[in-house]
């Protein structure tokens, strides 16, 4: 129970680290086109991308799976510009094509979870009984990209109904500083891969 509860909080604070801003900003430009009234879509959302990242996840740390680090690390700023750009380019409409969303989040996730591996891997060095570990680090980060969204709810909440920014302004400018960020990011990975 003790290895639970330290994998469990280091996978909630590994989400949170700033350091790894790119997973951070990828869950804002995900969920920051919702508001409250939307949160159990965005709670699928989360569960969606915490699924996938879980897979491969288990895969990577299994050795199932081992993709070069440098493609994944671009790969993540590109999820992020995508996700983005769909927000964008949905115009003034309200959310829709939620599965598709939920598909994306669910792939996208397979992606982020490569970039989790190495950072579990390093932790859990030899063990040869991982299933507890990875179960607490997954439930841990699942919880760290909970608090990210309600406080991402939260804001869109106050700036819609209390500060009166119409949610399409909202949508835009949250979106369109994450595709610059995200942009910058992927430009800056990309020569790694060759």
């Amino acid at each position: 129970m003790q290895d639970f509860s330290l994998y469990f909080n280091l996978g909630w604070h590994h989400i949170l680290d700033w350091q790894g801003y790119d997973h951070i900003i990828f869950l804002l430009a995900l969920c920051g086109i919702y508001t409250m009234a939307d949160w159990k879509n965005v709670l699928i959302l989360v569960t969606a991308f915490t699924i996938g990242h879980s897979i491969t996840l288990a895969l990577s740390v299994l050795n199932v799976v081992s993709i070069n680090t440098a493609l994944i690390e671009f790969l993540i700023p590109v999820t992020i510009l995508i996700t983005a750009s769909s927000n964008i380019l949905g115009k003034k409409k309200q959310p829709k094509n939620i599965r598709l969303k939920y598909t994306l989040a669910l792939c996208f996730g397979l992606i982020h979870g490569m970039g989790f591996s190495n950072y579990l891997k390093s932790l859990l060095g030899k063990s040869t009984s991982i299933v507890s570990e990875l179960l607490a680090f997954n439930l841990g980060l699942e919880f760290g990209q909970v608090i990210i969204v309600t406080g991402v709810l939260i804001i869109s909440f106050v700036l819609i109904w209390f500060v009166k920014i119409k949610r399409w302004d909202w949508n835009f400018f949250l979106s369109s500083a994450i595709f610059g960020i995200s942009f910058i990011m992927a430009a800056e990975r990309l020569p790694a891969i060759f």
